[in-house]
């Protein structure tokens, strides 16, 4: 019978997991898995973090109510398949973005999310932002999630992607770093405001 994972310590940090294996493991500790490599957080979100996480949630949240897309905050498992299989154990590729925005409800089950988010929003943290900018750019890209947002709270920038059907690469389609409106290709009827988003300068 295999030993009990745990701990992150008992985990091999060159190994390759799936999903199946991430199923397995006991520990508490947040984990993503980045093509089989685990990728841990790096430390406690900031204050500043979780209060832009949640100004675009609440404005998000209050938006799709009584409509059929569906949002979601971390922690919440986001799986991205290689295409042909969906199989626990073929998965290699398990995300928790800060938000994610599901417009497919065949893709919401009781584990998350099984395919690509319409959006994902990543708002940058000292530890992640190399990741959000690179790794998880190039994942969501080739996920096909339609939509990427990247969003720093001390900057006050909102960096925003949309896949090129054509290309299948994402194409910048706006930065956003003053107060005026905010516009989101999955969601056009979404009325955000830079103001709404970051309500306090950074002190």
């Amino acid at each position: 019978m295999p030993t009990p994972i745990t701990s992150l310590a008992q985990l091999d940090p060159n190994g390759t997991y799936s999903y199946a294996d991430y199923l397995t493991w006991q520990f508490t500790e947040l984990v993503e898995l980045l093509r089989g490599k685990i990728m841990r957080r790096m430390s406690a979100p900031t204050d500043q973090h979780q209060a832009v996480v949640g100004e675009l949630h609440a404005l998000i949240h209050t938006h799709l109510r009584r409509q059929s897309c569906q949002v979601r905050v971390a922690p919440y498992d986001v799986r991205l398949p290689q295409r042909g299989t969906t199989a626990d154990q073929a998965i290699h590729t398990v995300v928790q973005p800060d938000i994610c925005v599901i417009c497919d409800p065949t893709k919401i089950e009781r584990r998350g999310c099984l395919g690509a988010p319409d959006l994902i929003i990543e708002v940058l943290s000292p530890g992640t932002a190399a990741r959000d900018w690179k790794d998880k750019f190039d994942l969501y890209e080739e996920g096909g999630v339609g939509e990427y947002w990247i969003v720093s709270p001390l900057e006050q920038d909102i960096t925003v992607f949309v896949l090129d059907e054509t290309t299948a690469r994402y194409r910048l389609v706006g930065e956003y770093a003053a107060p005026g409106a905010v516009p989101c290709a999955t969601l056009p009827g979404l009325a955000l405001d830079w103001a709404d988003i970051f309500p306090e300068r950074v002190k």
